[in-house]
């Protein structure tokens, strides 16, 4: 029985008898064998097999043999308590502790104060003194790992982390305590500590008071020749001493210490070792006397007993151990209180003075991969042979990731297992293994682990003033120094990092054997790709590498590297220039790239340099950018949108969207737009999370990509303009790139691809330049012509002259550049009108020109005004003294002023009130006319200048270039010059003005677009004379390779060009043609033809300047062979004729230049001299392609195109890669939505530049509430052609007709005409709009129906408002038709819940009146069809006739209405305003479909109980209609005849015998406060009866007259009725909730309390508040509960519930805390089990989970929350969680009856739910558990 109890205890920690009480907080790190709760719920996975061998021994044990078992487990930290002797062996030394490995894998540390009296004398003294004595050696020189000595506990403290530490001390004072002077005998062994070296030997401390100890010297040579650690023992060092001699009543007592005579020391009867005394460490001869699996027990001393566990028993002979067999054993550990004696057989400590066997340096750390189970203890853990047959240990929580994965099967003895050494226990000579998985593959597991110079992550621990502790791995923390916080020093590190941020960091220190470890957090020493310098050894002169400069001094700098690698700059090394003071050009802690000199590793010295040679450098040059190649992600080039992510000070932090954000790049201000003041303004209106569209990819670096908006450097690189080597570029080449640098010097510009040049002084202006800051700013986009090239310093030099970079069309090149500026400019209005800011509204609407109304706030000593008014608040509005006219301007005045420019960067405003700009006479001006005009304002791009007849306002370009930028004073334009202007663009932009140029018109103006088949380097080919022809056969190289042509040098001055259609004669499709040939690669070529150097068309073979051009070369094998093809030697003098040649449907090979955005076509290639252009939708059916399809074609790619034309100027061809579409009716294609018009459909663009409509019936084959929210301008969709007449396309997106194959469901069939609609059909549609005669309501395209207003709703509504509320245009509804007229095509249908099957349009919450009778289609006659409409008229137009009136006609003809309850009456009689507040009462008030009803009792009544049933009798209806009909005024004015007056009286006699029976019929429902009177007369007691009492008054709205019935029901029913009178209270309470305000429902409250059972009414209370949504009362209420009624389980559960439903799952989770401290412990169990449940029905089921694992741990044995937990994971949890409790359940030790029980439930889910095989196991299991049973009983 003891050891089922030791597997399976009966719940909580059993108490052991021997060992103090002590809690169970967490673990400490070493404690290697504790079980803590998580871990107990391990005890019940017990395969069969054990269990059997547990139950022989419970038969063979006695009750008192239990208790001694119970107690062989290994030593935990919780068994420790202050003053319990140990023996422990050192395990490591430092300066300040030892750290002591201790029994069962404990460990702990003694500080150096508890060492020994001398000991910390000494220490004092050199705390005081402040210098070293000279016999104090430190810890470090007076022991060494492997040393056994006696500790005592001096303390157990828990660390910051929650872990226990051990503190300990050998300070024989207290570890002697126990002996005195008398007990010393001769042959005692016992620990002693050097205090003083005398001349004859060693005073030596026993710590027992009175008695002197000496060691002489003789007796101590031995052991001091054997331990090698100097000549004498050292002051404090600790000793195992024999005593030799006791004289004087053990006053004197002399000592040895030689290894012979304490190996050979037995602690025996006749040295009086008593409990009190007895010492760790001595050796005895015991007694085997009981063994157990666990571990044995044994007596030594004659009568002392003592137990040894499983680890301490010697592994060869475990298994053969008996009982009364005599064994040596040791002394491990002895407990203060309980006096309880642990001990060891291992054969190392059988020897006193011996020391345990320490495990090889190289072990630690290794992975076994097959590690054999030799035993497994289910509390503690389970003990392997390893590879080399050593024994190791693993604890339970080691063993599996979590409790869940953890699998006691695997555990069988023999079984194999990966595991790693994570530790190795001294005092139990074995290797502590783990198996967990994230241990075994850690990158560092010991500070061994780690490297110099190994990049590591970490998380930050703590911040100090020394640095920052960084936590590596577990157990493994570094130092990052401060000056290593950053590349600079930090100030303030505490606003960089915080505690828990995760941080990247390099190692530049790591000590394992004093676990040291330096880290940094320079990221260029993080980044370096150069070698690390870690030993003098490897620094080999020539060596580059990265340092840290740790001191900067007159005679040079110190800098250091990994490893404490120290070397100097000296002075004349630090620069190529000479530096006077270094100390102020380098600072302490700044990377430095250095150059080792000159090493010598054996005086650690090292000489090295700032200046690093040329030679080494492109080595390492190629090196990085080959490992850069690998991580570039993006191409340079490459086009992407961004989303802005974060604005810094000088760019944008932006993410990629294509990569869904997870890139991020950066975008400086400058790149932001070709102008600078432009990229200042696009920044500053710029937010986070606005998307930048098409910016292009400038450099990729895999860290850092950096991007441009420059539209000329994207636009150079698309159009191939560039050079992406230096070896590409040639001399006179022109390049588009920005401004790098400016320096007095000279102007340095990069080019995209990473080229710079510099353009010296000389080149950088036509004009004279004093200081190049004033011509030039970073960042400004410019065009650069190459001067020359130097191939060896690889220096580019530029020529940035206007007269040598300009195409030589001023004009068009200035018109160009205001185009682009106003461009930009529309950009940024766009951003601000987006943005939230009312002030950037306001500066968006001011235009130049428009008028406004301001006020003078202020006038200048300068002659300016400043002005205020309400359309330009928060801006500065200023006029000059020129633009104010001959005004008399005064501050206060009001005037009129027209806007000239707006400064949105500096919200500036400028004004003019001159009357030439404020009386503007707008006319149609004619392009490229010439006008006369005044200048009016300078902004920085342009000048606005007014037209001189009309006033209009015109925006002229000051610029001419990119590179025009400076201009003498002389020669600036001024406001009020007059200028001759030329019109560019007549029409006003969005920004209100005309464009112009300066200067007389030119006559041949165009605007010279660079020729598609041009690149950069034909462009640029120097025109050499020479002297070749068409025909001639030339040899040349290879010089250069484009993707659409190849340049081949012919000499060393002539150069020609390949086109990619003259290589093969056969071009593969999708082939890159240029590719197959190589660079430097001779080709022998014919010359085909030729081209013009400065205008690049191909020339007529006859042209006079044909020797001064570009020879065109062909290496085709046919041209070769002399077929050159007559097309390139026709005599025309143009290629237009060519065109000629080409038929429309004709497939030709071309070749792709680019995608051209701005004109969504793509441009190709067909032959050297013919282009062509292939547009947007006719580039592919699939969508993907054309989505993206700058993506799809590369440049230079072979593609196969059909002829379609030409274009107008009939220089291109156009071609379709999609053969030639036809837009037939049924054809399927693409299209791109252009428009998108709200609740009619899409405009579409279809290929062949025509348009089609896609109405909002045929987006989708199921209409949905927003049809058009998928769509926007741009999308690309393909669409089926429904017609094409008259030049009308009708598109249809529906799957049904794009994909017909897939028989999908059509959800809204297509209705085309009238006959596909039938009376009673149920159709969708959305409503077009409502009129006073109905709700119009489109069906398709075509058709549109009518719902009259009483087919609307149920309700009466009197506002039409109402209606269009809730029927907005485009409303998806669902109708029913109830009539269709094909003839007049009028269509009638219906809303009506009742038909349509769907909720009303108009919630019941408005709490409108309903329709009568009149929406019930009864029996009727032709009389009441000829009224319906007139009533219906009636009720549209809401007159003041209440509905009453119209009613009673109707009922008199339908008397099929007998359900109606009268109540709406009750509204209807009110007027109109009284509506329309009942309409609008609040929703709380109101009961909302689904929700709770208003009143709640326990017996479930309701308000509407049963109101339905209260049917007003057909009498009653007459009798009503008959008061309040209007009878015809003539009949008033008849008398009645006697006749008459005879029937009137029958009538009434009849009516009275009618009212008589109706009130005797039992089944009658009350109608009337008396009938109310009369039932509660015969049942006072019902409280059924004085609620529906009550509900009748609030019907009617009577709030009074229902607290009046609820007060007379109070005293009128019977005290001993509680339930009945309770119902009634809870009523009025929720009368009071309802209607009442929170005074008037207190006072109810506070009277309820008093009468009834208070919990009973603060719960129904609680109730109340949660169903009206006040959740704030019912938490105020719970809160006063729980104070009152804390001893009640059901407040606690109630308000557990509360909160879980409104998601409040961590105050549930402290509730049950709190209900936990304040129940008896009683409910402890069924209180957690039902927060459980909850937490469960509530979806929090981790935490559920988590509740009930840890209740059944503790109480294993309660059966009903077993079964209460399987019913819940059946209904919640998966099917392997489910497996896993009814293991876990079948292997419990419970009696037979439940046992049948749970395995009966198992069976049940396995049939139900698992296979054949799943069922067979648990009937297996069953049979094994019935046959243990059995052979338990027979034994």
């Amino acid at each position: 029985m003891a050891s089922m109890e030791e597997n399976f205890p009966r719940g909580g920690v059993q108490k052991k008898p021997t060992e103090g009480k002590t809690p169970k907080p967490k673990l400490e790190r070493d404690n290697l064998f504790d079980v803590h709760h998580e871990e107990k719920s391990q005890k019940r996975k017990r395969s069969q097999k054990d269990q059997g061998k547990q139950k022989k021994f419970k038969a063979e044990k006695t009750t008192t043999a239990k208790d001694n078992v119970v107690n062989i487990r290994p030593l935990t930290i919780q068994a420790l308590c202050e003053e319990m002797l140990l023996l422990g062996c050192i395990k490591e030394v430092s300066d300040y502790e030892l750290v002591i490995s201790l029994p069962n894998g404990l460990s702990g540390f003694v500080p150096i104060t508890q060492i020994s009296d001398a000991y910390s004398k000494l220490l004092s003294k050199q705390v005081a003194q402040g210098e070293l004595p000279e016999d104090l050696h430190s810890l470090l020189d007076t022991y060494s790992p492997g040393t056994l000595v006696r500790c005592i506990v001096t303390g157990i403290e828990k660390t910051d982390n929650g872990h226990r530490s051990i503190k300990l001390s050998i300070d024989p004072k207290k570890v002697n305590k126990g002996l005195n002077a008398s007990a010393l005998a001769t042959g005692m062994l016992l620990s002693g500590s050097v205090s003083s070296m005398e001349d004859h030997g060693y005073l030596i401390d026993i710590g027992v008071p009175g008695a002197h100890a000496f060691l002489p010297h003789e007796k101590a040579k031995n052991y001091i020749k054997a331990v090698k650690r100097g000549p004498d023992l050292k002051i404090g060092q600790n000793l195992n001493c024999v005593i030799t001699e006791v004289k004087n009543e053990g006053r004197v007592v002399r000592l040895s210490i030689d290894r012979s005579e304490v190996a050979a020391s037995l602690a025996t009867e006749k040295q009086n070792w008593t409990l009190s005394n007895l010492l760790p460490g001595l050796v005895v001869k015991a007694r085997v006397q009981k063994v157990t699996p666990f571990g044995m027990k044994l007596t030594f001393l004659s009568y002392f007993t003592g137990i040894v566990d499983f680890m301490h028993m010697d592994p060869e002979k475990s298994m053969n151990y008996s009982s009364d067999q005599v064994v040596k054993a040791c002394v491990l550990s002895v407990h203060p209180s309980s006096k309880a004696v642990r001990l060891t057989l291992l054969p190392a400590f059988l020897h006193p003075g011996g020391s345990p066997n320490q495990l090889s340096s190289d072990r630690m750390g290794a992975v076994v991969e097959q590690s054999t189970v030799k035993a497994f203890y289910k509390q503690f853990g389970a003990l392997f042979e390893l590879d080399d047959g050593t024994l190791a240990f693993a604890r339970l929580k080691h063993l599996s990731k979590n409790r869940k994965s953890f699998k006691p099967g695997a555990f069988k003895p023999g079984c194999k297992h990966k595991c790693r050494i994570i530790d190795y226990s001294l005092m139990d000579e074995m290797c502590v293994v783990s198996l967990k998985y994230q241990i075994i593959e850690a990158r560092f597991l010991l500070y061994q682990d780690i490297h110099t110079g190994d990049v590591v992550q970490g998380k930050v621990v703590s911040l100090k003033p020394i640095g920052m502790q960084v936590k590596v791995a577990d157990g493994i923390k570094g130092l990052v120094p401060s000056i290593h916080l950053a590349d600079v020093i930090l100030k303030q590190p505490e606003k960089k990092y915080n505690i828990g941020d995760e941080v990247k960091c390099r190692v530049l220190e790591c000590n394992p054997a004093g676990k040291k470890l330096i880290l940094t957090l320079k990221k260029s020493l993080i980044q370096s790709k150069l070698p690390v310098l870690t030993n003098y050894e490897d620094a080999n002169p020539g060596l580059i590498t990265h340092g840290f400069v740790v001191c900067a001094r007159e005679f040079g700098c110190i800098v250091k590297f990994y490893n404490d690698v120290k070397g100097l700059v000296p002075k004349n090394e630090l620069s190529s220039e000479p530096i006077s003071c270094p100390d102020k050009v380098f600072y302490e802690g700044q990377v430095v790239k250095v150059m080792v000199l000159k090493c010598e590793p054996q005086e650690e010295r090292l000489l090295l340099s700032f200046r690093l040679s040329s030679k080494s450098g492109p080595e390492d040059k190629r090196e990085c950018t080959s490992k850069e190649k690998q991580e570039v992600k993006y191409q340079i080039g490459e086009i992407v949108d961004v989303k802005v992510v974060k604005k810094k000070d000088n760019g944008l932090e932006v993410s990629i969207l294509e990569d869904e954000g997870n890139v991020l790049a950066w975008i400086p201000t400058l790149h932001l737009s070709d102008f600078v003041a432009t990229s200042k303004l696009l920044w500053h209106c710029l937010q986070e999370g606005d998307v930048l569209p098409r910016v292009m990819c400038l450099s990729d670096k895999g860290e850092h990509i950096i991007l441009s908006r420059k539209s000329a450097v994207i636009s150079a690189v698309q159009e191939e303009q560039v050079v992406r080597s230096f070896s590409e570029i040639q001399p006179g080449m022109l390049l588009t790139g920005y401004v790098r640098n400016v320096m007095p010097f000279g102007v340095f510009v990069e080019f995209p691809f990473g080229v710079t040049g510099l353009a010296p002084k000389v080149s950088m202006s036509d004009k004279f330049v004093t200081d190049t800051k004033d011509h030039f700013v970073v960042g400004q986009t410019v065009i650069a012509k190459v001067m020359s090239t130097d191939e060896e310093k690889q220096r580019v030099l530029l020529n940035l002259k206007v007269s040598e970079c300009s195409s030589g069309d001023s004009a068009a090149e200035s018109f160009a550049l205001l185009n682009q500026y106003f461009k930009e400019l529309k950009e940024i209005k766009d951003l601000l009108r987006k943005g939230e800011s009312s002030m950037a509204q306001g500066l968006c609407e001011l235009v130049p020109g428009k008028e406004l109304q301001l006020v003078v706030q202020d006038v200048r000593e300068d002659g300016s005004a400043l002005f205020s008014g309400s359309c330009v608040t928060g801006l500065t509005v200023t006029a000059t003294r020129y633009h104010l006219g001959d005004r008399n301007i005064v501050p206060g005045k009001k005037t009129k002023a027209s806007v000239l420019h707006v400064d949105a960067l500096t919200s500036k405003v400028y004004v003019s009130l001159r009357e030439e700009l404020l009386k503007q006479r707008p006319k149609r001006l004619r392009e490229n006319s010439q006008h006369s005009a005044v200048v009016q304002h300078l902004a920085e791009q342009f000048a606005l200048v007014s037209l001189l007849e009309t006033g209009q306002l015109v925006a002229v370009p000051i610029a001419s270039h990119f590179n025009d930028t400076f201009r003498f004073d002389s020669e600036k334009l001024k406001v009020g010059q007059t200028i001759s202007a030329t019109l560019r663009a007549v029409k006003e932009n969005d920004h209100g003005v005309l464009l112009a140029l300066q200067g007389p018109a030119k006559k041949n103006f165009f605007v010279r677009v660079r020729n598609e088949s041009e690149t950069v380097s034909e462009e640029t080919l120097p025109a050499v004379k020479h002297s070749l022809s068409p025909g001639d056969t030339v040899t040349g190289t290879v010089k250069s390779i484009k993707p659409t042509h190849v340049t081949v040098a012919i000499d060393d001055k002539l150069t020609g060009s390949i086109h990619a259609s003259r290589i093969l004669d056969e071009v593969p499709i999708g082939s890159f043609p240029t590719f197959t040939l190589k660079a430097g690669q001779k080709v022998t070529a014919r010359v085909i033809g030729v081209r013009d150097v400065n205008t690049h068309r191909y020339l007529p073979i006859t042209h006079p300047h044909f020797t001064q051009s570009i020879p065109e070369l062909s290496i085709r094998p046919s041209d070769k062979e002399g077929k050159i093809t007559a097309k390139l030697n026709l005599k025309e003098d143009s290629a237009v004729k060519k065109l000629g040649l080409y038929n429309i449907g004709q497939t030709v090979t071309c070749f792709v230049k680019k995608y051209n955005v701005l004109k969504s076509w793509l441009e190709v290639e067909v032959a050297p001299d013919i282009r062509g252009r292939v547009p947007h939708l006719l580039l592919s059916l699939n969508t993907k392609v054309l989505k993206h399809p700058e993506k799809s074609f590369k440049i230079g790619q072979a593609i196969s195109a059909t002829v379609t034309g030409t274009d107008a100027t009939e220089t291109n061809l156009f071609l379709s890669l999609t053969g030639i579409q036809s837009l037939e009716q049924g054809t399927i294609t693409v299209g791109m939505v252009t428009k998108v018009t709200p609740h009619v459909g899409l405009t579409i663009a279809v290929p062949g530049g025509r348009t089609g409509k896609v109405s909002i019936f045929h987006l989708s084959d199921a209409y949905t509430e927003n049809p058009l929210g998928n769509f926007k301008v741009g999308k690309i969709v393909r669409c089926y052609i429904l017609s094409n007449e008259n030049g009308k396309i009708q598109l249809s997106l529906r799957q049904s007709r794009l994909n017909p194959k897939i028989n999908s469901k059509v959800q809204d069939v297509e209705i085309t005409c009238i006959k596909d609609v039938k009376k009673g059909q149920i159709v969708r549609g959305y409503v077009k709009s409502v009129t006073p005669s109905g709700v119009f309501f489109s069906l398709s395209t075509s058709l549109l129906g009518r719902i009259q207003f009483h087919n609307v709703s149920p309700y009466f509504v009197q506002k039409h408002s109402l209606y269009e509320k809730y029927l907005p245009e485009g409303k998806l509804l669902t109708a029913k038709v109830l009539g269709v007229n094909a003839k007049e095509k009028h269509i009638e249908l219906s809303l009506l819940p009742e038909d349509t099957g769907m909720p009303s349009v108009l919630p019941e919450s408005l709490g409108l009146p309903q329709y009568g009778a009149e929406d019930e289609q009864g029996e009727a006659d032709d009389k009441e069809k000829s009224e319906e409409p007139k009533l219906k008229t009636k009720r549209r137009r809401g007159n003041s006739e209440s509905g009453q009136e119209m009613k009673p006609k109707k009922r008199k003809i339908c008397p099929a209405d007998e359900n109606d309850s009268g109540i709406e009456v009750y509204y209807r009689e009110e007027d109109e305003d009284d509506q329309e507040e009942e309409a609008a009462q609040k929703k709380s008030k109101i009961r909302k479909p689904g929700e709770a009803p208003r009143l709640q009792v326990s017996m479930g009544f309701t308000w509407d109980e049963d109101m339905n049933a209260m049917d007003i009798p057909v009498l009653n209806q007459k009798e009503e209609s008959s008061e309040s009909e209007e009878e015809d005024p003539q009949s008033k004015l008849k008398k009645k005849t006697k006749k008459e007056k005879e029937l009137e009286k029958q009538k009434k006699e009849k009516e009275l015998c009618k009212v008589e029976a109706a009130l005797m019929d039992p089944s009658r429902q009350p109608q009337s406060a008396d009938d109310f009177d009369r039932l509660v007369l015969s049942s006072p007691n019902s409280s059924i009866l004085w609620l529906q009492y009550m509900a009748f008054h609030l019907q009617a709205t009577e709030i009074e007259k229902a607290r009046a019935v609820a007060e007379r029901a109070l005293k009128t029913i019977s005290f001993r009725e509680e339930q009945e009178k309770l119902n009634v209270w809870v009523a009025l309470l929720n009368l009071e909730n309802m209607y009442g305000t929170e005074e008037t429902l207190m006072k109810v409250f506070e009277r309820a309390v008093q009468y009834n059972e208070p919990l009973k009414v603060f719960q129904h209370l609680c109730d109340i508040y949660a169903n009206s949504e006040k959740y704030k009362q019912a938490e105020e209420l719970y809160h006063t509960m729980l104070k009152r009624f804390r001893q009640e389980k059901s407040v606690w559960l109630k308000y557990a519930s509360f909160l879980l439903k409104q998601g409040q799952t961590e105050a549930t989770h402290r509730l049950l805390e709190r209900a936990l401290k304040a129940l008896p412990t009683k409910e402890h169990v069924d209180v957690i089990s039902r927060f459980a449940q909850l937490e469960f029905r509530f979806e929090d089921t981790e935490h559920a989970k988590a509740l009930f694992e840890n209740t059944l741990s503790t109480y294993p044995k309660r059966t009903d929350i077993w079964s209460i937990y399987m019913d819940i994971m059946i209904k919640h949890g998966s099917q392997k969680e489910v497996r896993d409790i009814f293991e876990r359940v079948i292997h419990l030790s419970l009696a037979p009856k439940k046992m049948k029980f749970f395995f009966k439930r198992y069976l049940d889910y396995e049939k139900k739910f698992g296979t054949a095989e799943s069922v067979l196991a648990v009937k297996k299991a069953a049979l094994e558990y019935v046959e243990t049973k059995s052979s338990l009983t027979d034994t």
